[in-house]
Parts: C-alpha cells; structure tokens; sequence
C-alpha cells in the first residue's frame, strides 16, 4: 500500500503532485470512511487559505465527496482553527481544510478534521489510504437524490470572527498594534478582531492575494514587522502564516517573541491565577530550554513531547492539561479550540499584556533563552543512524561535556535525507563544537 498522508496531512506541488485527480478520489475515500454503513447524509465542511490552486482543489475535493453521497457545505476563506471550531458549532461529521500552511506558495495540502474538530490520529489516515489504494473502484456511486450537494456557509469567517471576541475579558483600547497577515487566511480576520477589542491597528500584507501568500511576510518573516513596530512606537505587533494556525509577535523595542516566550507569557499568567491544571504546560523536545527553567522557578513543569503539534495535542488530551505547543508559534488553548490558532493565541497574549499594563519585552524576559545551534546533515541513508557504534558514541561524549547544563538531540528528519544534530546550553562557542563533531561522524558513516 502507497503513503498518501504525512506529518500533517497531504502535501505537495499543487497540480503536479497534489492534482485534482488526486483530491477527487481522496474526497470519495475519505467521504466513505466518513460515512461507514450509515444510511443518513453526512455533512462536511471545507475551508481554504488564499492560495491560487485552493479554488481547483476545493472543486475536485467536493466532487468526490459529493459523488459517495456526502453533502459538502463550502466556508470559504478561513484560517484552519476556524474549520475546526466551526466542526463543532455547525454539527459537522467532518471538515476539510486546504492550505499547504507556512509553505511557498506553489505549495498546496489537504488536511481532515473530525466532527469534534480534531485532526485525524494516525489509525484514521491509515484507513483512509486503504480505501484510498485497494477499494476506490468497489465504492458506491449513489444517484438521483442519494448524491451528495454542495452549499455556501456565507457567513462561516463572521461565526468564527464572534466566538474570538468572546474568548478573551480585556479590552484593547490604547494599544497600538501592527498584524501582518501574510496574504494569507486571516487578511480580513485578525484586523477585524483586533479594531473590535479597541486597539489601534495598521495592517501588513491584509489583502487577499494567494500569489504572496508567506512571501518576504508572515511568521516565517518579521523583518518588515520588526521596522514597522519601532517606526510607529508600536505596544507589539503580531505575524501569522498563511492558515493562521500560528503566531510570533514582535515586542515594543524589536525582539522577536516566539512560541516559546509565549508559552511562558501566557502559562504562568495562568498558574498565577489558579488556572493551570497540574501546574503544568506541554512543548516539544525543539522547545527552549529557557522554557522548562521558566516554570520550574515558579513550582510548575513542562510535559516535553514528541516533534509535532499532534504529540503536543496527545499530551494535553491524555493528561489533562490546557496550553502547549511549539517555538514556531503553534499554540494550542485546548479549552478554547482543538487545535493551534494563531488569531485566538494573539488574543490571549495580548488581553496578558492589556490586563498587567506591562510591555511585552517585559513580559518576554519571565524566559531566558539559551543558545542553540542546529545542523542539518545530508546522508545516503537514514535507517539504522541510531544504532551506528561511532555515532552513539560521539552523541554520548557530547552529553559528558553538557551534563547538568544543557543538551543535545538528534534525529533523523521525516521528510528529507537529513539527520538534524541540535545542541543547546549557556556556551554557544561550545555547542558548535559539539555539534560540528557529531556531525562529522555522521557524514563519516553516512554521508
């Protein structure tokens, strides 16, 4: 059997990997594990960012649902937590989201929730792909009334838009606030909802112009956000991607604050209010070290997961907890919605910044960071790297060198032949010669 989904949905070149050849018999696959052996008309829902090839996909991804029997209900332009909390509030079975996220963008990816509003687990996707591989041919072709139809929630972004307003008890009045919107699903949304809470707004690539969706912009590039926060003496400013599932502000006076800093902003402002379940948050193993000193200063913990905001979600969900995510600025409020969102993390942040009256650089200081320094290193193959005798070895004597003050981690990436040599602690000097040593021995081995 092939492999359709990776980390986080099916990605890949619009109308040359991704085509909507592709996506209309991924729409009858998974419109048919949607449906199962029910005899009633299910309801999905599809979103898209700005993306140009967002209008083909969504086409082809609504004829082959429609085409197993499933009705399609069609949202328009929406940042991907929007879809998922609009699982929910419209009674879905399931939604759709298209959006190839932070990538470039030729890029495009297809992305199912749940009708709870939470992505597929790795079982789900599993059985998708058989239907996907072996069954498309068996699957029933229903006819006359039986075939599914497709209409317009008109006012899918205004639902979404309102809910927002209601997860946050400040106002923003006086705050001077600069949103670069990266061309991307939250041009019109995040200003909105901003000028609504009262704070004084200047926009950044707010247009809805798929041809520059994350170019030079968004939360994969500040630069331009950075000059205009200190040109206009701005409180913050704040960047999203191009499906607004993260954010990464910019404080009063140019540092840049990540996921990391938000997760400490944001975490202990909730353990000081009681409001921390088992005083703890959840982050992955790229997250800072600065992250986890930060809360155990304060008596509480980080629960480190796994590479990806699905582990980070798994951790919250199994052990009772409300806020996680990562340094690239997807954070999860998981009382709030089931998955990362950029707009609402910008609202929480920011109702901190309003309720304490302190400066965000201020706020950002609650975290020290330490260095870190990653290399990527291209090999022949990846398999087996973990169980190579030189390797392990050259990892064990970096660990000697940074015990008891700080780390290293190596992986294998999941989607290129890299294996990625990260270390962290108080001596950047240091770490790049560990790191540059380990790396050695694995292109020595591999490479």
């Amino acid at each position: 059997m092939g492999k359709l989904f990776g980390t986080d949905g099916v990605r890949g070149v619009a109308n040359r990997e991704l085509t909507p050849e592709l996506a209309l018999a991924l729409g009858r696959a998974a419109g048919s594990y949607f449906k199962g052996s029910s005899d009633r008309k299910l309801k999905i829902l599809i979103g898209k960012d700005t993306r140009i090839s967002g209008d083909m996909l969504e086409a082809a991804l609504a004829a082959g649902l429609t085409s197993v029997g499933v009705d399609v209900v069609l949202l328009g332009i929406i940042p991907t937590p929007g879809v998922a909390y609009l699982c929910r509030a419209l009674h879905a079975d399931a939604a759709v989201m298209i959006s190839a996220s932070h990538n470039p963008v030729a890029d495009n990816g297809i992305k199912f929730f749940d009708g709870n509003g939470y992505k597929l687990t790795d079982a789900v996707e599993e059985a998708i792909e058989k239907i996907y591989f072996e069954q498309l041919e068996t699957l029933p072709r229903p006819e006359g009334v039986d075939v599914g139809q497709v209409e317009r929630q008109e006012n899918a972004l205004a639902l979404y838009e309102d809910y927002l307003l209601t997860t946050v008890n400040q106002r923003f009045d006086g705050l001077k606030i600069v949103v670069d919107c990266g061309y991307g699903a939250a041009y019109s949304l995040a200003p909105s909802v901003l000028r609504k809470l009262g704070a004084d707004v200047t926009v950044l690539h707010g247009e809805d112009d798929g041809s520059r969706i994350n170019v030079k912009c968004g939360s994969t590039n500040v630069a331009l956000l950075r000059e205009e926060v200190l040109s206009r003496k701005a409180d913050l400013g704040i960047a999203h991607d191009g499906d607004a599932d993260r954010v990464i502000a910019v404080a009063e006076n140019g540092m840049v604050v990540d996921g990391d800093y938000i997760l400490t902003i944001c975490g202990l402002h909730l353990l000081r209010a009681g409001r921390l379940p088992h005083k703890k948050i959840a982050a992955t193993v790229y997250s800072n070290l600065g992250l986890l000193q930060a809360f155990r200063k304060h008596g509480a913990d980080v629960v480190i997961t796994a590479n990806g905001d699905r582990y980070v979600l798994e951790a919250l969900r199994e052990q009772g907890l409300v806020l996680g995510g990562e340094q690239s600025g997807h954070i999860i409020f998981l009382e709030k919605n089931t998955t990362g969102d950029g707009v609402l993390t910008a609202l929480q942040l920011i109702s901190v910044v309003a309720e304490t009256g302190e400066k965000l650089s201020a706020l950002a200081g609650q975290m020290q960071r330490f260095p870190q320094v990653l290399e990527n290193v291209r090999v022949s193959r990846k398999e087996g790297w973990d169980k190579n005798l030189r390797i392990k070895q050259a990892i064990q004597e970096a660990e000697k060198v940074l015990e008891g003050t700080g780390r290293i981690f190596v992986r294998a990436s999941g989607t290129e032949p890299l294996i990625r040599v990260m270390a962290e602690g108080p001596d950047e000097g240091v770490l790049k010669d560990l790191v540059s040593r380990v790396a050695e021995v694995i292109e020595e081995e591999l490479g």
